[in-house]
């Protein structure tokens, strides 16, 4: 099964990768948006929370330990005659009687307590509502993030791409430099030109090949750009030949309302007025199940008193019981808590949340009037980058056909080598800027689709 797959998984690996693939690289491989899902994982589990509150809770408690006490008892006055005949013995006296009760030993206890919230006065509902906004509003800046990670690999893919267009440019004017240069050793011999003019093929061919090195300097650092980019080989990345071509993008009834700023802040609105509605259920009573199960125990203790039980008998109470237990000690019910007055906490929380909601408003009105201004800015320099590449192709043509008449008059030695690498410097410089003015209109056009949040990697 492994040489199966090992011819097509090779072949995949010798593949220039496409910008699709560049881009779902580097979506995956950014941290700044790795972060953003990170933190958007708090949210959810704040919505999780919110949910659990109505779970049932139970928990089991219990203790050990060494146990005293002493209660003072005192009875009201007690007026008794003493009468021997009657009470033979006892001398009951009159007055207030008085006691203390002493229990003492090792002590145990246990509890266990289930409680459920049946009611939360509103506020969970609202605040629950409140968290899903504030998922939506993260994840709609995630777009943003995502937008701008798109125009960041595709830059550096056309920069890349625009590179191999100028080696291209560079390939065609050293072919044709190599061809009037045996034309100049001809009439150089012939005596039709100086070596003055003959030394400037040469130093025209130098300067190519100062371009190449700077050619080559340019591509590597593009590819290690992408590579950091997008974890992809270095070798797959050199293998990338893309021609530059413009977008064509027209903004038809988009306008800047489906930026992911204007719809995260109005998430963010609506969360706080969903806030402000849970705030406002403070004075709203809260109910709550609860049952309780309980244990307690008193072993090896000591119940005393301190002064005789019946004054007269000369007793003293004194007990050793081996164990003392309570169980069960059961009770189950269903009790509310209504906080009337909470010392105006409600209330500065609502004023706190609508001074929120009033700061988001402010906010949105002012991204809105940027972004507006922004999509203007980036709809004109669309428009100029357009006029830019005609112009461009248009210079291109005349240079083309203005090296091509004094080659001819070159060849003839009617024009001197000065002329000849003039012309071609020329068309050199035409040939690039136009690629140039290529790859800034597809910059430009970019930013016109982010300007409305309708950036599509699929248009690129």
């Amino acid at each position: 099964m492994g040489a199966a797959f090992s011819l097509p998984l090779t072949l995949y690996a010798q593949q220039a990768p496409t910008l699709q693939e560049l881009i779902s690289s580097a979506l995956q491989n950014n941290e700044t948006l790795n972060q953003q899902v990170l933190e958007n994982t708090f949210t959810k589990l704040d919505d999780e929370k919110l949910n659990d509150v109505f779970l049932p809770k139970v928990e089991i408690t219990g203790k050990t330990g060494y146990m005293y006490t002493s209660a003072h008892i005192s009875s009201p006055e007690i007026k008794v005659a003493a009468v021997p005949a009657v009470f033979p013995g006892a001398v009951v006296p009159e007055g207030q009687l008085s006691n203390n009760l002493n229990i003492s030993g090792l002590s145990a206890s246990a509890k266990a307590e289930a409680s459920m919230v049946i009611y939360s006065g509103g506020k969970v509902k609202y605040l629950k509502e409140a968290n899903r906004e504030k998922n939506l509003s993260e994840e709609v800046m995630m777009e943003k993030t995502k937008d701008e990670v798109i125009t960041e690999i595709s830059k550096a893919y056309d920069q890349l791409s625009l590179v191999y267009e100028s080696k291209k440019v560079l390939d065609q004017s050293k072919k044709r430099l190599e061809i009037n240069k045996k034309t100049a050793d001809k009439a150089l011999g012939y005596g039709l030109i100086t070596p003055y003019d003959h030394k400037k093929i040469e130093l025209a061919q130098a300067t190519l090949d100062s371009k190449m090195v700077e050619y080559e300097g340019k591509k590597d650092l593009l590819i290690t750009q992408i590579h950091l980019l997008t974890g992809i080989e270095r070798e797959r990345i050199a293998m990338i030949e893309h021609d530059l071509q413009p977008i064509n993008y027209d903004v038809l009834n988009e306008t800047v309302e489906n930026r992911a700023e204007v719809k995260a802040l109005q998430h963010g609105i609506n969360a706080t007025d969903l806030k402000i509605k849970a705030e406002e259920r403070w004075w709203v009573p809260k109910v709550q199940a609860q049952t309780s199960l309980s244990y307690f125990g008193l072993y090896n203790n000591h119940i005393s008193t301190s002064d005789e039980i019946f004054p007269g008998k000369g007793k003293k109470l004194d007990l050793h019981p081996s164990a003392i237990n309570v169980f069960p000690m059961f009770t189950a019910g269903i009790g509310f808590k209504w906080e009337v007055f909470d010392g105006n906490e409600g209330k500065h929380a609502i004023e706190k949340a609508k001074i929120d909601k009033e700061i988001l408003e402010s906010k949105q009105k002012d991204a809105i009037k940027k972004l507006n201004l922004n999509l203007a800015n980036n709809q004109t320099n669309y428009n100029i980058a357009n006029s830019q590449i005609k112009l461009k192709e248009k210079a291109r043509q005349i240079a083309a056909k203005g090296l091509e008449q004094v080659e001819k008059e070159f060849r003839y030695g009617t024009k001197t080598s000065a002329v000849l690498i003039e012309a071609e410097t020329d068309l050199q410089n035409a040939e690039l800027e136009l690629h140039t003015a290529i790859f800034n209109q597809r910059v430009s056009a970019i930013e016109l689709m982010k300007s409305t949040q309708n950036l599509n990697p699929e248009n690129l």
